[in-house]
């Protein structure tokens, strides 16, 4: 029989999540505007650990907009803008009591800086967060999501100038309002601090529109979390109920070696992937930060109201966990690509580490850290899928879940208070990094290429019988490692 102690609350929030680009489709339907996601290209001869979007000039920008013949997957995704309701069934069959989507920003403010927002957006929002709600789940929603109106990026540099703060916390406030009676969690900003990988879909500078991009990014985030604490601070006003969380990437890295030089390099990296949460969790910039900036000849412009809009912190902190790295001094030193694979670590197709364990590493430290309640909003692993016979046999997937839901039992035992756990992703989209659509992490199976040629037919794999059975047994299967699935 297995430890009560491990067994997950009642209340625990099972969930999956998904981002409006890499789902929805529809790219220019409903008044929706251009987003920087809609220039993703997928590139089939390049290899696919290197796949991703991260810097962009204007003219690239403009040249992949007037593109005729080039792959674009987001724009028209797996079709969730028309398909949703059926999708929404087939994951509240899971058991799911939460799904985390994002509203599109270019959706429902296609230039992004208007007044007043899209009718028709979101009367289609109205439908899809009650659609949630009918089907027994609790909406989470992430308000920027890799969804910038391109517009912000060619007419103001992205989140770079000042402005665009004014624009997101208008958008901000439109949604809050009109979905607080049924939306209860909200995100501003996914993935916080990913300014490295996903650069221009997060930011929307174009490099030649700065003449120093590194300090552009570093004064654009200030500018979201800015714009985060202002959307707590009218978020309490309204509805206290109401609770707003930050999230980070995580982008944690072990020591290469013993050596204490390495262990402090391993630290002061760390520390400049936390700073973005010990801001927005705790209301200031930590020392550490200041010195970095200093060192790195980074100057920000911080106002004396931006210091006091900072003190409106975070409810909880969420994160994504996908792999871990290592790091020692002379990579951090030369300041590339500060951290490389670990060599005890299997890797996924796409070269990502698979631990389990440091989920549980991560999860401690950051309850020590930050005493916030925890929602882990994106797991899971890209794999290539294949059809057999009408039918999808992921063992591996499974493997990868229980392995990481375990380690989740035993952060869960050591103390830490996590709401929830939100698989990435219920349903197979188009990956956020590669534009691919076979790059598959859901448990139903979308018959979509990364041609976009195929049915559209959904399929539920194997994982999804079995995830069903996680969710209806609140974990006690997971210590079972002969699970039969249907």
């Amino acid at each position: 029989m297995m430890n009560e102690k491990l067994l997950f609350p009642e209340d625990f929030l099972w969930g999956g999540a998904i981002a409006a680009n890499q789902a929805e489709g529809a790219w220019l339907e409903g008044g929706k505007g251009w987003s920087v996601a809609d220039i993703n290209r997928f590139i089939p001869e390049e290899e696919i650990r290197r796949l991703s979007n991260k810097e962009m000039d204007t003219a690239t920008i403009c040249r992949l907009m007037a593109d005729q013949h080039s792959i674009f997957p987001k724009r028209n995704a797996i079709g969730f803008y028309h398909n949703y309701q059926q999708d929404l069934q087939l994951m509240a069959g899971l058991g799911m009591k939460t799904f985390r989507t994002s509203i599109s920003w270019a959706r429902v403010f296609p230039r992004g800086d208007e007044q007043q927002p899209n009718a028709e957006a979101l009367a289609w929002y109205d439908r899809l967060i009650s659609t949630i709600c009918d089907y027994g789940m609790q909406p989470m929603i992430t308000l920027s999501h890799y969804e910038m109106p391109l517009t912000l990026a060619l007419e103001y540099n992205g989140w770079s100038d000042r402005r665009v703060i004014d624009m997101f916390v208008r958008f901000a406030r439109v949604c809050l309002q009109r979905y607080r009676h049924q939306v209860r969690y909200w995100i501003p900003v996914n993935q916080i601090n990913l300014i490295r990988y996903e650069s221009f879909n997060h930011l929307g500078i174009p490099a030649d529109r700065v003449s120093d991009l590194r300090q552009a990014k570093y004064q654009a985030v200030h500018h979201e979390m800015v714009a985060s604490a202002k959307i707590k601070q009218f978020a309490r006003q309204l509805d206290p109920g109401l609770q707003i969380g930050m999230m980070l990437y995580c982008d944690y890295a072990y020591p290469a070696t013993t050596d204490p030089r390495d262990v402090l390099a391993a630290q002061q990296r760390n520390q400049m992937e936390y700073y973005f949460a010990d801001i927005l969790l705790r209301g200031s910039y930590p020392g550490y930060a200041l010195r970095f900036f200093d060192d790195h000849h980074i100057s920000l412009r911080v106002t004396p109201q931006d210091r006091e809009d900072l003190q409106h912190t975070a409810d909880f902190m969420s994160f994504s966990y996908y792999y871990t790295s290592v790091t020692d001094r002379e990579i951090v030193v030369s300041d590339s690509h500060n951290s490389r694979p670990n060599p005890l670590l299997k890797e996924s197709p796409w070269g990502w580490a698979i631990d389990p364990v440091g989920l549980r590493t991560v999860l401690n430290e950051y309850w020590g850290r930050w005493q916030k309640p925890i929602m882990i909003t994106e797991n899971g692993i890209g794999c290539f899928d294949r059809l057999a016979e009408g039918r999808i046999n992921d063992d591996y997937r499974i493997n990868y879940i229980r392995a990481h839901l375990q380690q989740l039992q035993q952060a869960m035992a050591d103390g830490v208070p996590v709401l929830g756990y939100y698989l990435w992703s219920p349903i197979d989209i188009v990956s956020c990094s590669s534009s691919q659509m076979e790059k598959r992490y859901g448990l139903i199976y979308v018959d979509r290429d990364d041609y976009g040629e195929g049915s559209g037919q959904r399929i539920c794999k194997q994982s999804y019988y079995w995830y069903q059975q996680v969710i209806a047994s609140r974990g006690a299967i997971l210590s079972c490692h002969a699970d039969h699935a249907e």
